[in-house]
């Protein structure tokens, strides 16, 4: 469904995106490749190691066991080439969160390597206009209990237009874990009433919008019914729909509202970009599993 409703808009949204696309600091838009896909196509090929046996006096004996792995080091990436420009920022604080650290860099190295997979398949020819990977992460909360941080941009492979990179990560320090919607609301019937909330508040804002654009008629109808499908399939309650969320706090510190980030073609054309609704503590407190409830407070 998406992929014809990509084709429906492409000829009209490539002048748009190009002058989005060409560098601001770094342009701003799914998914959207996963870091969890990269990691796990890692080491497959690798024959199982025989178990050394110890004897008295021997190394394997008395060897001391091994250091676990350096925390990774984020470091901005401007990389200009005739085929391909990359630009990837990240916010300092990530340091003081390793795991969190590790996250955003294997995120961004996916979208890295899927540029240079796209760039080897030219074998050596010059594109019509350069290949390029746009990344921003940004800091968006930071407390002792609750960390979050976006991730905005573009991946330009050829074509008519970019794909947009779309992603957001949330670290509790104190519970030392990352935050996925399944874990929030492991109940599959609890995103039902989400769905609903996220849904309205969607719907009213695409009936005041097609008022402001002075819509009348069959094509008023029209385009109230493919954009209530697209937002009625964008919605439908399942995690991975809402699976892009960012805290909106408290004063002092809770989270008063969960931010759905939806990517381009989810619920809206590619040309509106990506779309926001916020859903309060009231309506997530009853639907959040126990351990996490804590972490929230209705205003």
């Amino acid at each position: 469904m998406r992929a014809r409703l990509c084709g429906r808009f492409e000829s009209i949204l490539f002048p748009t995106f190009r002058h989005e696309r060409l560098f601001p600091k770094v342009a701003r838009v799914v998914p959207l490749v996963l870091s969890l896909a990269l990691l796990a196509g890692c080491g497959r090929g690798d024959a199982p190691q025989a178990p050394v046996a110890a004897t008295p006096g021997t190394a394997a004996e008395t060897a001391a066991p091994a250091s676990p792995a350096a925390p990774v080091e984020l470091k901005d990436v401007i990389e200009t080439t005739p085929g391909y420009i990359v630009g990837i920022s990240y916010p300092q604080m990530a340091a003081d969160y390793p795991p969190l650290a590790q996250a955003l860099h294997d995120y961004a190295e996916a979208a890295r390597a899927d540029l240079m997979k796209a760039v080897a398949g030219l074998n050596g020819e010059k594109p019509r206009a350069p290949y390029d990977l746009s990344l921003q992460f940004t800091r968006v909360v930071e407390t002792p209990r609750v960390v979050a941080v976006a991730a905005d941009g573009s991946s330009y492979l050829g074509g008519a237009h970019g794909m947009p990179l779309v992603e957001r990560f949330v670290w509790l320090p104190q519970m030392q874990q990352m935050l996925a919607a399944e874990q929030l609301i492991p109940d599959a019937g609890n995103w039902k009433p989400v769905s609903a909330y996220v849904r309205e508040q969607l719907m009213t804002a695409l009936s005041g919008q097609l008022d402001d654009e002075a819509l009348e008629g069959d094509v008023r109808s029209e385009q109230l019914r493919f954009r209530s499908r697209m937002i009625d399939e964008g919605t439908a309650p399942e995690p991975k729909n809402f699976a892009r969320f960012e805290p909106v706090m408290n004063a002092d510190g809770s989270i008063r509202a969960l931010r759905i980030v939806f990517p381009p073609y989810q619920v809206a054309p590619y040309v509106e970009g990506t779309r926001t609704v916020d859903v309060p503590a009231q309506v997530l407190l009853p639907l959040v599993a126990s351990e996490y409830k804590a972490l929230f407070r209705a205003g």
